[in-house]
């Protein structure tokens, strides 16, 4: 099993769960450093991963998706200076815990995810996802699992439907038709999540359904009557909407399956760390158990 990290996911868990005033010697918040290295080291501790990749988010504003959309999470207010310091650090714990950290300016991490998946895919190994973002589930396919670590709930591929309404391979035709305020991507004005999921219930597809608007009025939806005329309206943006939410499955990496093997930590270099974010003993003794474990 393969297992790839929404880093960002876990870092803003941290900083909003975790007080400020936890600082290193120069004043400065580690708290959402703190609250990631705690969580990486709960998971490797508790699951013993052999193939494992984080995925960071470096994309904010310089993303492909902001030259289709400029307006695509326009809605987000920029993170705060003192967690975009915490970031690096975030980055160089993960390192010196023995896994691979992927982060690419011009793609997201859903991006770096969904071409993971695909690549340890394309070499027989199914993929565990550690997120909360429903937008994931596009990626799964038989044998995959989205983990949400600190809920402590898994969805299978098979799960898929009885927990979004749709199956994973129709999630991105979902978002298309009912948009996400997340992301800021709009969708078809008027089409929510329960409308988004009946029509594709009975179309299928996205493609199917434009293709076929005129079925549109006996579908058991409210405003059926109407619904038809609302979207062939606004078809140009349900297309854009889906170009916007598809996670792409090609980027550029270098990452195959000995690139994302685990490695022993580093135990001198996390101390360093440790020490100059002034942290105790807790997460050292953890990693030495990690380490002795390996």
């Amino acid at each position: 099993m393969f297992y790839v990290i929404d880093a960002s996911v876990y870092v803003f868990r941290a900083w909003f769960s975790i007080p400020d005033d936890m600082q290193d010697g120069d004043g400065k918040p580690v708290n959402a450093l703190y609250g990631f290295a705690r969580f990486l080291s709960d998971f490797l501790e508790h699951t013993k991963p052999d193939y494992v990749a984080v995925a960071f988010d470096t994309s904010l504003n310089t993303c492909f998706r902001n030259d289709i959309y400029p307006d695509y999470k326009a809605n987000r207010d920029p993170a705060p200076e003192e967690l975009k310091q915490q970031f690096e650090r975030c980055r160089a714990v993960t390192r010196s815990l023995g896994l691979s950290e992927y982060a690419e300016q011009r793609f997201e991490a859903d991006d770096i995810i969904g071409t993971l998946v695909a690549r340890m895919r394309n070499e027989g190994m199914p993929s565990t996802i550690l997120s909360r973002d429903k937008d994931m589930a596009q990626l799964l396919d038989a044998g995959d699992v989205l983990w949400d670590f600190a809920g402590g709930r898994r969805i299978a591929y098979k799960d898929v439907a009885s927990s979004y309404g749709v199956r994973a391979e129709q999630m991105v035709d979902y978002l298309a038709l009912a948009g996400d305020s997340v992301d800021n991507i709009p969708g078809v004005r008027g089409v929510g999540p329960k409308t988004a999921a009946a029509l594709l219930g009975h179309f299928e597809t996205l493609d199917n359904l434009y293709a076929r608007l005129d079925e549109v009025a006996n579908v058991s939806v409210r405003g059926a009557g109407k619904l038809g005329a609302k979207l062939a309206e606004h078809k140009d943006m349900a297309l854009l909407s889906r170009q916007l939410s598809t996670i792409a499955r090609d980027v550029p990496l270098n990452a195959d399956r000995k690139a994302v093997e685990r490695r022993s930590p580093d135990l001198h270099q996390l101390n360093e760390i440790y020490d100059d974010a002034r942290f105790g003993q807790a997460l050292r003794r953890q990693a030495e158990r990690i380490a002795a474990h390996f």
